[in-house]
């Protein structure tokens, strides 16, 4: 590839892109904290800032009490700039959210699903419903959403089609959900894993706050995790990087979903919990779906001799899986979360920690921190939603179209073979 000299225009937008970064992330900041902050001279961050509030992009949120001078502006990104669509794809539902750029949640769509009927037709229509539905809730116009973020359960391919591989739903070749989602609406879409717009959402705003190495685990139906490393997530060649669930736990052990034997997800995926309940107590557990059946079983751990067998058992699979993330990516941070996971973890998080240690090397235990994420049941849709966002701030805060006609003044780049 022959390299292109970077034009003023580049460096205008890189500008403007490391500017408004620092103020959504770290916000509400004052100009001299932005020229402390960045690499821009001071000249610099104010003609951005103009342009900022010229646009609407960013607001004035107060002040604060300088040394000696005047008091300085603290800014922050507009709430009222815009707004963002988060739709979690869950085992059980389809969750569909609204929020303005502060990342206040305006309004909420749920479609339960059928265990096993999790079809793409049919999931692609519930997103495009929810969209329409969340928006008419709010009295939002269609025109001023930025971009609609999904997760899915499963592989999410980082291609322009949005392919998803799911084979414990029966996508195993690969579906173009986002092929499919763009024919019907004209909003941008993002498409990337459940467990990785989890990790997004707590880096940003929850229990990963500050940390530069940490990995994210979701344990709900499924089980995956999401991986940092020096700020920025770890993907791999293809982005299906971080399928902890589907790590061997038990060489030859039971049958996980995705057809192999003895992976985590088996064992500490809340299917796989109730399968072993099932199998030791000669029934299921009271409940209508696996929420409410996980519940019960923690509900009654203390009263039921098989109950407490299980979930004890749980709790030391999960801690060695831990252990497994500490020894093979030795993270300051450990954030459990989904919905399974926050209900285990709430109950018995120090049992887990010890499990994990059991399993860790120890100093490198000793370096990590186990916490529960902080954001709740629906991070992984406010995760979702932060993918148009970080969209935004990559491109300093340019629209779509103002970003194509910048790319269309440049010229295309120049590829060799």
């Amino acid at each position: 590839m022959v390299a292109r000299r970077a034009t003023v225009r580049d460096m205008r937008r890189s500008n403007r892109a490391v500017l408004l970064s620092k103020i959504y992330l770290d916000g509400p900041l004052s100009r001299h904290e932005l020229t402390q902050l960045t690499s821009l001279s001071p000249a610099s961050v104010s003609t951005l800032v103009a342009e900022f509030l010229e646009e609407g992009l960013v607001e004035e949120a107060g002040s604060v009490e300088s040394d000696g001078g005047r008091p300085r502006v603290l800014l922050r990104v507009a709430p009222s700039f815009g707004h963002v669509i988060g739709v979690d794809v869950g085992e059980t539902r389809v969750t569909v959210e609204l929020f303005d750029m502060s990342m206040a949640a305006l309004a909420k769509a749920d479609y339960p699903i059928e265990p096993n009927q999790l079809e793409p037709r049919v999931t692609v229509e519930h997103i495009l419903e929810g969209i329409t539905a969340v928006c008419a809730q709010a009295g939002v116009d269609e025109s001023t959403v930025l971009g609609v973020g999904v997760a899915f359960p499963g592989v999410v391919d980082s291609g322009e089609d949005g392919l998803v591989h799911a084979q414990h739903l029966g996508w195993a070749d690969g579906v173009p959900i986002g092929t499919m989602l763009r024919a019907g609406t004209r909003i941008p879409v993002h498409i990337d894993n459940g467990a990785k717009t989890l990790g997004q959402a707590e880096m940003w705003f929850g229990a990963g706050r500050g940390a530069q190495h940490a990995v994210i685990a979701l344990v709900g139906s499924g089980v995956g995790a999401a991986v940092v490393a020096d700020g920025a997530s770890y993907r791999g060649s293809r982005s299906s990087a971080g399928e902890w669930g589907h790590t061997t736990l038990v060489y030859g052990g039971r049958r996980c979903r995705c057809g192999a034997l003895g992976c985590l997800e088996a064992y500490v995926g809340a299917e796989g919990i109730l399968d072993r309940y099932r199998d030791a107590n000669g029934q299921g557990a009271p409940g209508i779906d696996e929420e409410s059946a996980i519940g019960a079983l923690i509900a009654t751990a203390d009263s039921s001799p098989t109950a407490r067998e299980v979930l004890t058992q749980t709790v030391g699979y999960l801690g060695a899986g831990i252990a497994t993330l500490i020894n093979l990516f030795n993270p300051e941070r450990i954030v459990l979360g989904g919905w399974a996971g926050t209900a285990l973890g709430g109950r018995w998080l120090p049992e887990i920690r010890s499990a994990a240690a059991e399993h860790a090397l120890k100093l490198p235990f000793a370096q990590t921190t186990i916490t529960l994420c902080e954001l709740g049941p629906d991070a992984v849709a406010l995760g979702a939603a932060t993918l148009p966002v970080a969209r935004l701030l990559a491109d300093g805060g340019l629209r779509p179209a103002a970003v194509a006609q910048s790319a269309l003044v440049r010229g295309p780049r120049v590829r060799r073979s």
